[in-house]
């Protein structure tokens, strides 16, 4: 081993300059981001039980009660054909109110989520210059 070190202060391992710390909190820890998660997580759960259900019900009923699938309801229309069609209903639905649900409580929660991490931002000049998210005057829209 050489008896000379390459670091200025005569040290065999290099160590990370001390920087002071910065004294920023992080997204993450906003309780209304929780809040933010937990809103979309509990759309995201009923929506998928109500569509995947839907369709394991539809499949369940046209493989084991063929009999109750082939009733006819009006002419050739029988309620098999009817559920099946109900999917594209429910498809709909589902599309719709997470496009509803989406601009009344989750991108509101985003927007001022935004807006204060924007603010905490610009009122630190050290780290104005360093923005992590978009800030065109077109804005951020989750959907």
């Amino acid at each position: 081993m050489p008896d000379y070190s390459p670091w200025p202060d005569n040290s065999f391992t290099y160590q990370t300059p001390h920087a002071e710390p910065v004294n920023s909190r992080r997204i993450s820890d906003d309780p209304e981001f929780h809040s933010l998660r937990r809103t979309h997580r509990r759309f995201g759960i009923r929506a998928t039980v109500l569509s995947v259900g839907g369709f394991l019900l539809y499949v369940l009923l046209s493989s084991f009660a063929p009999g109750v699938m082939n009733q006819p309801l009006l002419g050739h229309l029988t309620l098999g054909l009817a559920l099946g069609l109900g999917q594209f209903a429910v498809m709909g639905v589902t599309a719709w109110y997470y496009v509803r649900h989406m601009r009344t409580k989750v991108d509101p929660l985003a927007h001022r989520l935004r807006a204060q991490r924007h603010r905490n931002e610009t009122a630190r000049p050290d780290t104005a210059a360093q923005t992590p998210y978009n800030t065109s005057p077109r804005g951020f829209r989750t959907w």
